[in-house]
């Protein structure tokens, strides 16, 4: 048997595809042309978390500066509030594993900041994108072409999607790599979710619930291999960063303590003193311990009757249908504000999972009125927000960036379980029947 030779069956690129990788490429090269003139030009305020990271790793390569250094945690003060920090202010210090750190080494290679932005702004871009199509994917819809393209219109410019590309988050790659280890599980590539694992294991404001459970339903299904894959990239990267930097353990605690120190004054529980100044009891402690306790709750009870996430082992959500596993995911991711770490808005980019997840039902069940439905629900949670925010540029009024820290985690969740509750139950409301009486 001879074998094909593979210079006769080599396939070029057609005419079409040459022209649409060169679109492509004109495209990009005109989004970060776009990016690089905002970030130079006009001056976009924001751009503290990756100044952040950059400075921090240019600090130490080019001028051999400690990263976790008070005085790299004063430039960053200053981009972010032209002075030093308050004490009640948070105070930018890099609390990041160093292995993460070294991530940032191309970019802080290059010495203009603003180029630099551009790049992480057209990679922050894309990964949007890519976080809206695997959260589709994983919520088993298939919706038509012009619901992608709103869905992608959403996810890139509502309020917190645009106020993490603004402040340069790293929350939306995170989103990009929570959402890449639910398809890594479902797929069965469990050492690519483990090597996943291990690169969100460190801003936990954002995914600290969300990686727990990812541990339980490990360790619940005997996933070994992605203990594996966690184990392997966890060796790799710390024999990598000690030689690196052999000294970066002791600072990087130091920075950790006190940016959970200073983060104290931005969680859920001041925010409700505030609210509730009188009373004798820590209600946003009792909420927060409640709250954790509903999730955990969650993780581990049976819930083998309810229909659609029925399974012959009956155990819960750890074993039980995919969909159930992505909804008590986006349970954790939107509960993690909550539970006592420091709020920060740019975060709540990671709702986009829950949100698709909650309008994939909402088509499914009301068929006679799903666009509307849709619409709807779309158009309440992109200008919300945007509505609250301008009210307390106007007001300067506390209570709007109270309720823009609250408001979107505790819809998510109401919306969370009235998708569960319509499962077990499965009403026809009045809206349902409207269809029905023509």
């Amino acid at each position: 048997m001879s074998l094909p030779d593979i210079r006769k069956s080599r396939k070029w690129f057609s005419i079409e595809e040459i022209r649409l990788l060169v679109i492509l490429l004109m495209f990009l090269a005109a989004l970060l042309a776009l990016n690089v003139y905002l970030a130079r030009t006009l001056r976009v305020p924001g751009g503290e978390w990756f100044f952040l990271r950059w400075s921090g790793v240019r600090a130490y390569l080019v001028e051999q500066v400690e990263p976790y250094s008070t005085p790299i945690a004063q430039r960053v003060q200053e981009m972010a509030y032209g002075r030093n920090a308050f004490s009640n202010e948070y105070s930018y210090v890099l609390n990041d594993p160093f292995y993460i750190v070294l991530l940032y080494t191309p970019l802080a290679l290059i010495s203009d900041f603003s180029l630099a932005r551009g790049i992480w702004m057209l990679l922050s871009e894309a990964s949007l994108i890519g976080a809206v199509l695997f959260a589709i994917n994983l919520s088993e819809w298939q919706p038509p072409r012009w619901v992608y393209v709103t869905l992608l219109a959403f996810g890139l410019f509502s309020f917190f999607s645009l106020q993490s590309l603004i402040s340069n988050s790293p929350t939306i790659f995170l989103t990009l790599l929570y959402l890449a280890i639910l398809l890594a599980l479902r797929s069965y590539s469990d050492e690519l979710a483990g090597a996943l694992l291990f690169l969100v294991a460190y801003q936990w404001e954002a995914g600290a619930l969300f990686f727990l459970y990812i541990l339980i339903l490990v360790f619940a299904n005997r996933r070994w291999n992605v203990l594996t894959g966690f184990g392997m990239s966890l060796i790799v990267a710390l024999v990598v960063s000690f030689l690196s930097y052999p000294g970066w353990g002791l600072p990087y605690l130091r920075a950790v303590l006190s940016d959970w120190y200073r983060g104290a004054n931005l969680n859920f529980n001041t925010i409700a003193s505030a609210w509730f100044p009188d009373s004798r009891f820590p209600v946003g402690t009792i909420i927060s311990i409640a709250l954790g306790v509903v999730v955990f709750i969650e993780w581990i009870v049976p819930l083998a009757s309810i229909p659609p996430f029925r399974e012959a082992s009956g155990i819960g959500s750890t074993q039980a249908d995919f969909r159930r596993i992505v909804w008590t995911a986006s349970l954790s991711l939107a509960a993690t504000p909550l539970i006592g770490f420091a709020i920060f808005p740019s975060n709540y980019v990671v709702l986009i999972l829950p949100l698709i997840l909650i309008l994939t039902l909402v088509w499914e069940r009301w068929t006679r009125h799903r666009v509307f439905a849709c619409l709807l629900l779309l158009s309440l949670a992109l200008w919300i927000p945007y509505g609250i925010y301008f009210r307390g540029v106007i007001f300067a009024n506390r209570l709007y960036s109270d309720l823009l820290s609250i408001l979107p985690p505790v819809a998510t969740i109401i919306g969370l379980y009235w998708m569960r509750w319509w499962v077990v139950h499965s009403p026809r409301t009045w809206f349902d029947q409207i269809g029905d009486r023509r």
